[in-house]
């Protein structure tokens, strides 16, 4: 027994001088090592800094991810040395010296105290294993590394062994490794950490952390242990190292983006590694955010988001659905790109073109009433109608006929024209011709659309082309504009006034809201100085859901998302020449109340309802607590038709201000039969009379 190591040392010292001959070049050039590809590592992807995204496993089912040296911790490169090959950066492979130190050992002992392979050694064994541990192996190894030698330098060899050491399992390698055992890149290791990843690969499976802890400790404080012997780390740090205890629970690897991530194996299966635009924390905390608002509202609705720097056009997040393996959701389907009515969501720039055209300014008067638009009729969502009000109150009220009374001004066929500018097509039902509807609605857009035609807020006019590194290139602002820097300026004033949703902070953003005919899909998009968030809530069937709304529904998810992503919200634009807020009172006499050109087409055909006191009814007798000596409650009144404002009287007697909407108060002056009379813009009246009490 004890004559097989001294034979094999003696093997070993022919076979590398044999090996060394200039002349068995040639058979070296004919039998290469098996040096792996990019086809035998997990297909990963990456965020715009590296950080990974989604892996995929390799096509032996081993997560096997590339690593290179710069991308992990170099005390924990310079354990790994000193404990399984203190000369490597010396040797040509296979280090003799090695070899006779287990030799002498093992004679001396009876028994293996150390191995002599070197990390070049392991890394020809890993490339092509073989069962057998026998002296033809071993020659074998030392023949394929010096073989290995010959053609990679030091730190691919090192890189290599790192992307092919077993773990445990089916982990391969310690970027793997460090990711399913403790959660962080290998850049980021600490030292009871690095000590355990160099004991793991000399017996992975009896030191699996999740199956066998107190022996993965034992022979991670060897480590520790022996380190300190040989004067690499001090006895302080060993001890502190040790009592940290051994995680005891593989994590999943990062599955972020997976729609994206699919996406881009999908287009480029070539590709082993791509890097995407994406912002790994920005894209974690709103999958988050789409998650937690998903299980609030329902099993069978879904969140979509997109977050994009305006200015450089670089999607930063990407979030497809509330969950991908989510079968009720049908969580699969990739809901940013998915064409959708956008309800509301266009009308800014309706605004911004009739600004442009120098039809209304922000505080200019424009009529919401009943109206006939050649036989199409918009509501409001509400139902109710607000008489007349400023520019500026209807894009924040989001009312429905002052938009189409500008659409129709400034004719469809031109907004659709300005939404090509910034890139985006929408879909009209049947091919047809552009309608006043579009303005509500009517044409089929994405989310990812939305956002990028809402990019033109925070870059004076100019859109940008939005890319996540996968489906297109992202661009910065330019080319045409889509609108006038002052227009935008004055729609991007506007939605910055609009109120925070019911329970949510107010923000330095404008934004708008949308909600689809019938409650299919809910809508919000903001926007601060640089960055634009899109929101869609819905079923991906398209059915119907009862109360769903922008407003409820998709703004508190924009203004969550905002907050959550860190990113830090920057100014709005400086205020362009030529873009100044004119009170009402200074307008010049053209723009106080908005007329309609005359477009060639047919214009809108008004229709208003006879003006009548709906509440109190006529002869009621109301408490309103003048009798009792209680607090005297006032009056509620509520009309109908007519055109505001309405001036109030009571018994003949006008009361306060005129009235802008259908509602108002009274404060009762004594007992007894009062008569109450409105009288609107036009002289219309309706009186009734009522007994106070």
């Amino acid at each position: 027994m004890k004559r097989k190591p001294v034979i094999a040392v003696l093997l070993v010292a022919v076979f590398i001088a044999l090996v060394a001959i200039p002349g068995l070049t040639a058979l070296d050039d004919a039998y290469p090592p098996p040096l792996p590809d990019a086809s035998t590592q997990s297909v990963e992807v990456v965020d715009r800094n590296g950080y990974l995204l989604r892996a995929f496993a390799a096509r032996d089912g081993r997560w096997r991810l590339p690593v290179r040296l710069d991308e992990i911790d170099p005390e924990f490169v310079r354990m790994l040395v000193a404990y399984e090959d203190r000369r490597f950066w010396d040797h040509g492979g296979v280090d003799p010296l090695a070899m006779v130190r287990a030799a002498w050992q093992m004679l001396r002992h009876g028994r293996i105290v150390s191995g002599g392979s070197t990390i070049t050694m392991q890394l020809a064994r890993l490339l092509e294993p073989r069962s057998e541990r026998s002296l033809q192996a071993k020659l074998r190894q030392m023949a394929r590394a010096l073989q290995i030698e010959r053609r990679l330098d030091k730190r691919r060899i090192l890189e290599l062994y790192l992307t092919h050491a077993p773990y445990g399992g089916n982990i391969e390698g310690v970027r793997a490794a460090s990711l399913a055992w403790f959660g962080k890149e290998p850049k980021s290791l600490n030292l009871a950490q690095g000590a355990l990843l160099v004991a793991l690969p000399q017996s992975p499976e009896r030191r699996r952390p999740d199956r066998y802890r107190e022996r993965a400790k034992a022979a991670r404080d060897q480590v520790l242990a022996r380190m300190a012997e040989g004067g690499f780390i001090a006895p302080g740090e060993v001890a502190r190292a040790s009592d940290v205890p051994v995680q005891a629970r593989r994590l999943a690897l990062p599955a972020f983006a997976p729609h994206l991530a699919q996406q881009a194996r999908r287009l480029q299966p070539e590709v082993r590694s791509h890097q995407v635009t994406l912002s790994r924390p920005v894209q974690q905390a709103l999958e988050l955010v789409a998650s937690e608002a998903a299980k609030r509202l329902g099993p069978s609705l879904s969140v979509a988001m997109m977050l994009a720097d305006a200015h450089s056009g670089d999607v930063l997040a990407e979030v497809g659905s509330a969950g991908l393996l989510e079968a009720r959701r049908a969580g699969w389907i990739d809901m940013t790109g998915v064409q959708r009515s956008p309800g509301s969501a266009l009308k800014p720039f309706i605004y911004a073109l009739a600004l442009e055209d120098g039809l209304v300014l922000p505080e200019t008067l424009i009529e919401d009433r009943p109206a006939s638009f050649d036989g199409y009729r918009p509501r409001n969502f509400d139902l109710t109608y607000q008489g007349d009000v400023s520019v500026r109150q209807a894009l924040q009220l989001s009312l429905n006929v002052p938009a189409v009374r500008l659409l129709q001004a400034t004719v469809p066929s031109r907004l659709l024209g300005r939404l090509h500018r910034a890139g985006v097509v929408p879909v009209l039902a049947n091919d047809k011709a552009p309608g006043l509807a579009i303005g509500l609605g009517g044409v089929g857009v994405t989310l990812k659309d939305l956002v990028q035609a809402y990019t033109v807020f925070a870059n004076n006019g100019r859109s940008a082309v939005l890319g996540d590194g996968v489906t297109e290139t992202p661009s910065a602002a330019g080319g045409r504009a889509m609108f006038s820097p002052v227009a935008t300026w004055h729609v991007a004033d506007m939605l910055s006034g609009v109120a925070p949703p019911r329970g949510s902070a107010r923000l330095p953003i404008g934004y708008k809201t949308g909600t689809s005919y019938g409650n299919r899909d809910a809508w919000s998009v903001g926007f601060d100085g640089r960055y634009v968030l899109g929101v869609w809530v819905g079923r991906a069937d398209g059915a119907p859901v009862p109360d769903l709304n922008g407003i409820t529904v998709a703004a508190p998810i924009l203004f969550d998302g905002f907050v959550r992503s860190g990113l830090k919200l920057e100014a709005m634009p400086p205020v362009p020449a030529g873009a100044v807020r004119i009170a009402a009172t200074d307008l010049p006499v053209a723009l106080r109340r908005f007329s309609a050109p005359d477009t060639g087409l047919p214009q809108v055909g008004a229709y208003e309802a006879a003006l009548n006191i709906v509440y109190p009814p006529d002869g009621a007798h109301i408490d309103l607590g003048l009798a009792s000596g209680q607090a005297v409650q006032p009056l509620v009144l509520k009309l109908q038709g007519g055109r505001a404002p309405f001036r109030l009287l009571a018994n003949g007697v006008p009361v306060g201000e005129p009235l802008r909407s259908r509602s108002g108060m009274w404060q009762a002056g004594g007992v007894g039969f009062s008569r109450l009379s409105v009288i609107d813009a036009r002289g219309r009246s309706a009186s009734i009379k009522v007994f106070l009490e």
